[in-house]
């Protein structure tokens, strides 16, 4: 018999456990379920939760990843115009966040083509609820690059920022990137420190940045396990300095031997003022020193 409310096509992303296999919600294994192809970052995980979920995969299931999704769009879109409907997962938590699935929604969406959402796990969210730091203004940074000019303007531009911030950091980069936010926001800024989310050994280092580095950095005996999400506090509100200290304050650094950036930096740090505002005082000095 004709089903006389067919399906219309469309991607369909659906946000799956971040650790515990409970969270997968009813309304993402019915997606799974009736999905004419599912996609997927990493078969061989989404094989997994598709057994523990009680649905088959077999032939439906596709690898789409960072290094194929542009690619891979192109024959989605078309799949979609067919009136298939296309289940899109990541590894983990909701796709398209610090995860592929971005183009693809972007290449349907160009097309005219219906996209629909399953909402339900997110690090991103579990992590900022958890940290005890301001949510009603937050921006999200997703990895920082990991070396270079581009980490140094994201590490500055979280030291000025006036609303929470959150990252995601791996575990064997993660002691590196607090040095470095220490080195950059200084020792008072608040931080939350996230990891093994919903799994047994969840866990959230919350204090000052140096004190979470302390515990959690280079110096750390512990073994860092599972991604981790950082989350830090705005920067705190300017103190009232006024120029001609800060000014001293800079040329101090400057006659030490500090470059513009390092000394805006510091003094930022020890005065409480924007990094922007300091480092624009260093430049001037430097410029008619």
């Amino acid at each position: 018999m004709t089903d006389p409310h067919p399906r219309a096509g469309a991607l369909v992303l659906v946000a799956t456990p971040i650790g515990n296999l409970g969270d997968l919600s009813p309304r993402a294994v019915e997606a799974l379920r009736e999905a004419d192809v599912i996609a997927a970052e990493d078969t061989r995980r989404t094989r997994g939760l598709l057994t523990h979920a009680g649905v088959g995969g077999g032939a439906r299931l596709r690898s789409i990843h960072a290094h194929n999704e542009r690619n891979e769009a192109r024959h989605v879109v078309e799949l979609v115009r067919a009136g298939k409907r296309v289940v899109y997962v990541s590894d983990a938590g909701t796709p398209g966040i610090a995860d592929p699935g971005e183009r693809l929604v972007a290449a349907c969406v160009e097309a005219g083509l219906p996209v629909e959402v399953v909402p339900g796990p997110s690090a991103l969210l579990a992590a900022l609820v958890l940290s005890g730091l301001p949510t009603s203004r937050f921006r999200f940074e997703g990895f920082l690059p990991r070396k270079g000019a581009g980490r140094a303007e994201r590490l500055a531009s979280i030291a000025d920022a006036d609303s929470t911030v959150v990252l995601y950091e791996s575990p064997h980069r993660v002691a590196t990137t607090l040095a470095d936010l220490l080195a950059a926001l200084g020792p008072e800024r608040r931080v939350a420190v996230a990891r093994e989310l919903t799994k047994v050994f969840e866990e959230v280092a919350r204090g000052s940045l140096g004190e979470v580095e302390a515990r959690l950095g280079p110096s750390s005996q512990s073994a860092a396990r599972g991604e981790h999400v950082i989350v830090i506090a705005p920067a705190p509100r300017e103190a009232h300095v006024d120029d001609d200290a800060l000014e001293r304050a800079i040329v101090d650094e400057l006659r030490n031997g500090a470059s513009a950036r390092d000394a805006a930096t510091a003094v930022a740090r020890d005065l409480g003022v924007p990094r922007r505002r300091a480092y624009d005082v260093a430049l001037r000095v430097r410029a008619t020193s």
